[in-house]
């Protein structure tokens, strides 16, 4: 059978704003504080009332993600917050995949090696900027700006969509759990995998794409004013707080821009499924 919470997010998560709403109060700070143990006796409320009363247990480290979105001067900060960030997104969306096809919880070699190999590829292509400049000595100060604060906007897009479809391959691999409107379970399917990781690679290149554009964007614009001009030390603590507001408000966000239960019609899915199934709209777990 379906799980309660999947169930909750059939029935409320059907638009963007409603999806928001709920993320929105899912990552109220406060949820941090709750013991494991009332998160349990909140589960088991839930599987029996059948209600939604569900306490998130996890949070984004805003203060790495920020700093991980700073300009630094030099390789070797650069390499080490990249780490940071690309360590902590790779354990987050293994931690939060969809395991439904998977026998144990503890990973495999083979998904080690692969979270290993995500985390140490991405460090350095997310380093590749300050890599450039350093290296061939740029000294030009619109090209230090260009590579230091611009281009890494579509390259945090992309690692961050890197980082989830590299992380969650087993899935398209194996299939995961597809249910009918009933909330029974009809089998494992790799096309609805496939779409599961799509769309939240997607979610999270949003997420990591915006943090990066708005504050360099903004910075820019300010930096041409006599303001900031005058007094150049005001730009650091605007990059920080900039970033911080924009991570915050773009973390429910781009959790909301699919649904938690998606829908994909039968005659997508593998061909061994359709054959077991009248209904024409199944539903899977996406995934976060």
């Amino acid at each position: 059978m379906m799980d309660a919470n999947l169930l909750y997010w059939k029935n409320h998560g059907e638009s963007v704003f409603s999806r928001l709403k709920i993320w929105v109060n899912l990552l109220d700070p406060s949820f941090l504080l709750t013991s494991n143990t009332e998160i349990q006796e909140t589960y088991n409320q839930l599987r029996s009332a059948e209600k939604f009363n569900k306490k998130d247990e996890h949070s984004w480290n805003i203060s790495l993600v920020v700093a991980s979105f700073l300009p630094h001067r030099n390789i070797k900060p650069t390499l080490f917050w990249q780490f940071l960030l690309q360590s902590y997104t790779a354990g987050f969306n293994y931690a939060n995949r969809n395991c439904s096809s998977e026998k144990g919880q503890t990973p495999s070699p083979k998904q080690l090696l692969l979270i290993a190999g995500t985390v140490s590829y991405a460090t350095c292509a997310g380093a590749l900027p300050q890599i450039i400049v350093n290296r061939l000595g740029i000294r030009s100060l619109f090209i230090q700006n260009f590579f230091r604060f611009f281009a890494t906007i579509p390259l945090s897009a992309a690692l961050a969509f890197f980082n989830v479809f590299t992380v969650r391959e087993e899935e398209c691999q194996n299939g995961i759990q597809v249910f009918d409107s009933n909330g029974n379970s009809v089998g494992l399917s790799k096309a609805a995998a496939e779409k599961a990781v799509m769309e939240t690679a997607l979610s999270r290149a949003v997420l990591f794409g915006t943090t990066a554009a708005v504050p360099s964007l903004l910075v820019s614009v300010l930096q041409r004013t006599r303001i900031f001009q005058k007094n150049a030390l005001l730009v650091a603590p605007i990059r920080h707080i900039s970033v911080a507001f924009v991570l915050g408000l773009m973390i429910p966000l781009s959790f909301s821009l699919y649904p938690q239960l998606g829908m994909i019609r039968k005659e997508n899915v593998d061909e061994d499924l359709q054959a077991k199934v009248a209904e024409e709209q199944l539903f899977y777990h996406r995934g976060l």
